[in-house]
């Protein structure tokens, strides 16, 4: 089994969650759930929403925007397999969420 990252993406106009129906938040939130208790087996880490960045570089620390809004771990048999466990998702299917993008962790060179 492989591991994979995924990352909530939002979209590039910020979303305020507070305006959404309750009866939205609670058909999204009940879905999230049913997603989880679906691939339970297949989650290593479970992540979560993340707040605002701050970039680091050779210039400093500085605040920045991008499109992470949360993230997950899950392992699976390919990156194919990976991607297809978050189609139709709750993230972007009820909830206002742009998309998920998975990618494979790979090792550390030179560390096996």
């Amino acid at each position: 089994m492989k591991t994979f990252l995924a990352l909530y993406m939002g979209s590039a106009e910020p979303v305020d969650m507070s305006a959404l129906s309750e009866e939205t938040m609670a058909k999204g939130m009940a879905a999230w759930g049913q997603w989880m208790t679906d691939h339970a087996e297949a989650v290593v880490e479970h992540g979560g929403p993340v707040g605002k960045t701050k970039k680091v570089s050779k210039t400093g620390v500085s605040d920045i925007r991008n499109l992470v809004g949360g993230y997950i771990l899950v392992k699976a048999e390919s990156h194919e397999a990976a991607a297809a466990m978050f189609e139709n998702h709750p993230h972007f299917a009820i909830f206002p969420g742009d998309s998920v993008e998975i990618m494979e962790r790979l090792p550390i060179p030179g560390q096996g």
